[in-house]
């Protein structure tokens, strides 16, 4: 199987990457700046010579985006948001144009799109889309917007003969140096991984394997389109998931952080407080409904295997 990656060099596209090679499958990664074998040049913008990795193609796997982890200035959430409906449209022209388009596209979405929430949880039929939700600061409905964007180019892209899911996923906890859970377990290790403005927003998560094998499983199910949710089925508030990274780490305690605490935190590393305080309820009602069998489906385990591997050496660097 020839699966096009694009946006390929970031942590999850890392994950996925080495999983399909693995696996025997032809991985072409699309690449603002290519330097390895298998990586091909693009601007995420306009049509090029890379098109013609489209056209006989099985899978197309689009992972671009600018990286949600900066400052939420006015700059960055429009580049955000440029660079997710671009490459989508993008992809969705070169599909179009194709000889023999692929079978599947998988376009990367993002749990963010559910409104912020401490009751029931979200799945994709009953989910609410976020947004106008009371209480929360009004720039978080930006993210909101930029999600429901990503989607919309790729839906309608005019793509017949190409199924197309929209993957809204949770965190991607990987051991990869510079990754979410490598910085987690980075805080946890200095005695700083305590509850957040009390802990009790939710986390969503989903372990690397298990992300893997469900885009193996949406590859192998040609029933399945539109939006699914990849997220472990039990989520689990802020303050629960870092007490059982410190006890995954062996650290005994881990100090809390106020709100301001946070705003400072979150300038210092460069990011925002919407990653840390929003509260994402997510479930993966598609995917347990159509069958999926989750190797990690809580925390416990999936973060004591993390942190396993997280501490043998030659773990492979976010790019």
């Amino acid at each position: 199987m020839k699966v096009v990656l694009a946006g390929g060099t970031g942590q999850v596209g890392g994950v996925l990457r080495r999983a399909l090679a693995a696996a025997g499958h032809e991985v072409v990664v699309l690449s603002r700046r290519p330097t390895r074998a298998g990586e091909v040049a693009w601007d995420g913008r306009t049509q090029g010579a890379w098109v013609k990795e489209i056209d006989g193609s099985d899978v197309v796997v689009n992972l671009a985006g600018r990286s949600v982890s900066c400052r939420y200035t006015p700059e960055n959430l429009r580049a955000m948001m440029d660079s997710r409906v671009d490459s989508a449209r993008a992809v969705g022209e070169a599909v179009a144009g194709a000889g023999r388009p692929p079978a599947l596209w998988l376009q990367m979405s993002t749990a963010t799109i559910y409104a912020h929430t401490f009751g029931a949880p979200h799945d994709e039929a009953s989910g609410v889309i976020g947004g106008t939700e009371p209480g929360v600061p009004r720039y978080w409905a930006y993210s909101v917007d930029i999600a429901r964007a990503w989607e919309r180019a790729q839906r309608e892209a005019a793509t017949p003969d190409t199924r197309k899911v929209a993957l809204r996923a949770a965190m991607v906890m990987s051991p990869d140096r510079g990754g979410v859970f490598d910085v987690l377990s980075w805080l946890a290790r200095l005695g700083l991984g305590g509850p957040v403005a009390g802990g009790r927003q939710y986390v969503s998560w989903i372990h690397d394997g298990d992300f893997v094998r469900a885009v193996e499983f949406l590859i192998a199910r040609d029933d399945l389109s539109g939006p699914v949710n990849l997220a472990a089925p039990h989520p689990l508030p802020q303050r629960d998931l870092m007490r059982v990274l410190r006890r995954a780490h062996r650290v005994p305690v881990g100090l809390p952080a106020t709100r301001a605490m946070a705003e400072l935190g979150a300038f210092a590393l460069r990011s925002d407080t919407e990653l840390l305080l929003k509260s994402r309820r997510v479930v993966p009602g598609r995917l347990l409904d159509a069958g999926f069998s989750f190797t990690h489906e809580r925390w416990e385990t999936a973060s004591r295997d993390l942190a396993r591997r997280r501490r043998a050496p030659g773990r492979p660097h976010r790019v």
